[in-house]
């Protein structure tokens, strides 16, 4: 029997146990390593699954592939369990330059790595992506989004300094500068030129900038991108203006609103029915996590299946450093 292992079981590491029941894995299938026996614990009660927690406990002979769902500063631990057993390996989101780089110097094995790029699965992003590839609606003119969450409300029931958005160098904010330039590159392409500014403007109880703000230039347009973790209201706002239209996107709204300027009239794209996890923001769609680990499995016979890897990683995270090198730099 094929078994899929999980290491690290903290908040994401439970969401991909419940993506993999969800495609129809059986829980004698997944397999679960943490060094936090509570965590262990926790993830046999709820979830009926055997866990570890020391890696050399394990028999590797029936495991088909590695999910990391480990704090972005201990990616590299994962992944080189991973290549070590030449076992195929699924990475959460990144955000530090040089643990990517050593993972793909540590590749010598030359085994599948698929970073994860989970909101390019939203259902309404790939709507907007499939409007513009149409240019119906003429090319980008220029494009503004705002990203913005309170960082308390990631984890209600622990502290910010308990997990690793605490961390500056893995802080929240910039963590998810990185997050959102992952789907906006995959929708839009590379900018040529990224600058920014980067700042902490709020008390969230721990050392770490909370607001990133950027513009990009593209060859034939230009955006802008705010990221905060300071929102005491989670939003996300995406305004594309196109020659002969514009592209809305509120996800509270739960629709797309499209503007035919050759019509003079709007068009309206709903969404999809969505599923949110307790505990989580309602408009937080658990469906795109299941799509992103379906990707990487099919990835796995064929790799042309998964459309993200380390290299494009290494790029938006050198856009996060260019950010930040262009504001005085990020002393670490």
């Amino acid at each position: 029997m094929e078994k899929f292992l999980v290491v690290g079981l903290g908040s994401m590491g439970k969401r991909r146990i419940r993506c993999l029941l969800t495609m129809g894995k059986e829980k004698q299938q997944i397999v679960g390593l943490d060094l936090r026996k509570d965590r262990c614990e926790e993830v046999e009660s709820t979830y009926e699954v055997v866990t570890y927690s020391d890696a050399s406990k394990i028999d590797f002979t029936d495991i088909k592939a590695v999910i990391v769902s480990l704090p972005p500063d201990k990616h590299f631990v994962g992944a080189k369990l991973a290549i070590d057993h030449n076992l195929p390996v699924f990475i959460e989101a990144s955000v530090l330059l040089d643990d990517v780089k050593n993972i793909i110097n540590y590749n010598d094995k030359k085994v599948f790595i698929a970073p994860s790029y989970t909101m390019a699965f939203h259902p309404m992003i790939k709507i907007m992506k499939n409007i513009i590839k149409s240019e119906r609606y003429g090319k980008i003119c220029n494009f503004s989004y705002h990203c913005g969450q309170y960082l308390p409300d990631w984890h209600p029931w622990e502290k910010v300094t308990d997990f690793y958005v605490g961390n500056r160098i893995t802080g929240g904010a910039r963590e998810i500068v990185p997050f959102e330039l992952t789907w906006i590159v995959n929708m839009l392409g590379f900018p040529s030129e990224i600058k920014g500014y980067f700042r902490k403007t709020m008390d969230l109880g721990c050392d770490i900038e909370d607001t990133y703000v950027c513009n990009m230039v593209y060859e034939s347009f230009v955006g802008s991108m705010v990221v905060d973790v300071v929102a005491r209201y989670a939003i996300r706002n995406l305004i594309i203006n196109l020659e002969r239209g514009q592209v809305q996107w509120n996800w509270d709204e739960k629709k797309i609103k499209l503007y035919d300027a050759q019509n003079g009239n709007w068009i309206y794209i709903e969404q999809p029915i969505t599923v949110h996890q307790t505990n989580y923001n309602v408009n937080i769609n658990e469906n795109m996590y299941v799509e992103e680990l379906t990707a990487f499995l099919e990835g796995v016979n064929d790799h042309s299946k998964y459309d993200n890897n380390l290299e494009k990683d290494l790029l938006v995270l050198q856009l996060l450093c260019d950010i930040e090198n262009s504001d005085g730099g990020f002393d670490r």
